[in-house]
């Protein structure tokens, strides 16, 4: 495999449809090689997707799996020295809206098989583009904030009075087993995030003394600081709120320290703190895009320094596998990874070369470890039945092998639903599951349960006896019906009463009883409630349509964490102009819109009981590129940790404005 990057070049570009022109995806390769060329094939990845249906001018559709396409030339095409080649495709998915819409990676096939990595740039807007933005947004810090500290989250009472120069860092002394290992875990935190700042010091370089204590009657995450001149005490229950007393003031001390005649240092008084919602959380999808032990580790501290205390991580999806499983080799060795000829084409950007990777055992017990030691607990997800291609590929006997015809999902893989009826699924399953448990020692096992298509199992003999056991010949036949129809090209199928959602409840049930067998609570998407077949007492949902949608599975009984994707989907882009990196199905979210969101807007007392909080969503389709991960993500992320902290009446957009530009982030890359 060679690189070709400076000898062919790929530019794509978008035209909105108009009265008199459908829209077109545009896409012209040009050749500034030597050499002629024929007989190759190019193939494209990013977001988008284009249409099975699609019409195609100046070539045809080959190969498509979801967002992976292949294009081919007339018959007898040559691409000669300086010439280029122009496809326009008329039919996709959904119309591009931004940037990274386009394809984020290509290549070429060639007549031998080869391979030639192409260069991408972003794709273009027919009619003008301002440069594409990549980094966070500025955040700076003004003159005269509206307070006198540096706090995210706004803590439930600030009473300081004084100032006085910061100090030069602080020297922790600790009072016992958990004061000690809160001021370990606060050293180690300081150290990932801010490793030349010093600010935990010893005495000799000038370190202000911190007494670190156990004091009862605090909640578990609640803390107390006191300020004096010369010393600052801390006090909490535990470890965790002695962890987050020092969070607020490391993040104090950052403030003084880097912006003196904007902040201070507080001489005197006292921050009395506790969350408004136990569940402050943040799912990761690692299974778009990988993200290495490094990454996740530093951006588990980042969400320590916004005092969230929950990490879901998207474990498995469609595109790729990424734990590892002793009792299933082949769920990494095939499942984790994509490249060309392999059974999981390159997809979002990737390109020919074998690429992805997996958590290894001893990987995934280090992270838990370092998470536990900063006050956050990991919940994993497989998410299943649905979303499940990668891991049919590596395990194929879980198929109904006399399954015909073919469903598709809504981000355009075929057939990628594990079979309620077959017996294999489940042997498998709980299998996986126990070892999980093993490793994720919260107890917390999240199942996904989203996105079923609902001409899912409609090929399958063995499921469609299974349902005609439990609904009845006429259901079963209605569903047989749904063989071959091709289904949620432009959004997920709404399933309730359907033959899938019958089969999918079967599925579930079994599992959830399952997993509380092993003393587990289940996760699920809100689609998990369908049948409101399992045991509410040991389940808890994310409600991600909607807020009306967990509204009423609230009002139900439903334990809810509330992460909607209008909203709390960190995906999302960040306003609706072209040059702004991101997804658009739900919408979009400026930061302030995201800070200002209220997640029980019209909740009664019922419904608000059965809240377990909140969760930022980081789907990865968008971030091949780093950059646009920390334009996404940050300062987003802090204003939905303010959220499930903080007291609604003491928000304050300008007070938080103020000092985002303060918060860490996980790259760091500059604006652009």
């Amino acid at each position: 495999m060679t690189s070709a990057r400076s000898t062919f070049a790929l530019e794509t570009s978008w035209a909105p449809a108009t009265d008199d022109r459908p829209l077109a995806y545009i896409l012209k390769l040009t050749n500034h090689s030597k050499s002629s060329l024929a007989g190759f094939r190019l193939c494209v990845s990013g977001p988008g997707r284009v249409d099975p249906a699609a019409s195609i001018d100046g070539g045809s559709l080959g190969t498509r799996l979801s967002n992976f396409t292949e294009l081919l030339p007339p018959e007898g095409f040559v691409l000669e020295p300086e010439a280029t080649w122009t496809v326009a495709v008329h039919g996709l998915s959904w119309a591009f809206k931004h940037w990274t819409d386009g394809a984020r990676g290509a290549y070429l096939v060639l007549a031998d098989g080869g391979t030639l990595s192409i260069g991408t740039g972003p794709t273009l807007k027919v009619g003008g583009n301002a440069p594409p933005k990549r980094g966070v947004a500025a955040f700076p810090v003004p003159m005269s904030p509206p307070v006198p500290v540096s706090v995210i989250p706004w803590p439930k009472e600030v009473a300081v009075s004084g100032r006085r120069a910061a100090p030069a860092g602080f020297t922790l002394i600790a009072g016992g087993a958990e004061a000690t290992a809160a001021a370990e875990a606060f050293t180690k935190l300081t150290e990932d995030l801010f490793a030349v700042e010093g600010i935990v010091r010893s005495a000799s370089e000038g370190g202000l003394p911190v007494q670190l204590h156990r004091k009862e009657g605090f909640a578990a995450e609640a803390y107390e600081i006191v300020f004096a001149v010369d010393s600052v005490s801390v006090a909490a229950a535990g470890r965790t709120g002695l962890l987050y007393g020092l969070i607020t003031l490391g993040q104090i001390w950052r403030g003084a320290r880097h912006f003196p005649d904007a902040y201070s240092f507080p001489a005197a008084g006292t921050i009395t703190d506790a969350p408004t919602m136990d569940w402050r959380g943040l799912h990761l999808d690692v299974a778009r895009q990988f993200y290495g032990e490094a990454e996740i580790r530093k951006l588990l501290a980042i969400l320590a320094w916004s005092k969230l205390n929950r990490f879901h991580w998207h474990l498995s999806d469609d595109e790729s596998w990424r734990v590892e499983i002793d009792a299933y080799p082949a769920l990494t060795e095939i499942g984790a990874w994509r490249g060309h000829g392999l059974p999981v084409p390159p997809l979002l950007g990737t390109g020919p070369e074998k690429t992805g990777g997996f958590y290894t055992k001893a990987t995934i017990r280090g992270i838990v470890a370092y998470a536990k030691s900063i006050g956050i607990e990991i919940v994993p997800e497989i998410d299943v039945p649905g979303h499940c291609f990668a891991m049919q590929m590596a395990i194929p006997e879980l198929r109904d092998p006399d399954e015909q015809g073919s469903y598709y999902s809504v981000q355009g893989f075929r057939d990628n639903c594990l079979n309620p009826a077959r017996e294999k699924t489940y042997e498998v399953l709980e299998t996986i599951f126990k070892e999980l448990i093993e490793l994720f020692p919260f107890k917390t096992i999240h199942v996904g349960a989203d996105e079923v298509p609902i001409g899912a199992w409609s090929g399958s003999p063995e499921a469609l006896a299974k349902l005609r056991d439990i609904s009845g010949a006429a259901m079963a036949e209605a569903h047989a019906r749904r063989l071959n129809v091709i289904t949620n090209t432009h959004g997920a199928d709404a399933i309730d009463g359907s033959g899938a959602a019958v089969l999918q409840a079967i599925f579930l049930k079994r599992i959830q009883t399952f997993l509380a067998s092993q003393g587990c609570v289940t996760g699920g998407w809100e689609e998990a409630a369908h049948g409101n077949v399992i045991d509410k007492a040991a389940t808890y949902l994310c409600g991600w349509r909607d807020m009306d949608v967990s509204a009423a599975l609230a009002g139900e009984g439903y334990s809810m964490v509330v992460c909607p994707g209008q909203a709390y989907y960190l995906d999302m882009a960040n306003s609706p102009d072209w040059d702004e990196p991101g997804a658009s199905w739900a919408g979009w979210s400026a930061p302030e819109m995201t800070y200002q969101f209220d997640p029980v807007a019209g909740w009664n007392d019922a419904q608000k009981a059965n809240l377990r909080g909140v969760q930022a969503c980081i789907w990865s389709e968008p971030m091949k590129d780093r950059a646009v991960f920390d334009r996404l993500v940050f300062p987003r992320l802090s204003a939905i940790a303010e959220t499930g902290w903080t007291l609604p009446e003491r928000k304050s957009w300008e007070r938080f404005k103020a000092a985002a530009g303060l918060m860490p982030v996980l790259y760091g890359f500059p604006i652009a």
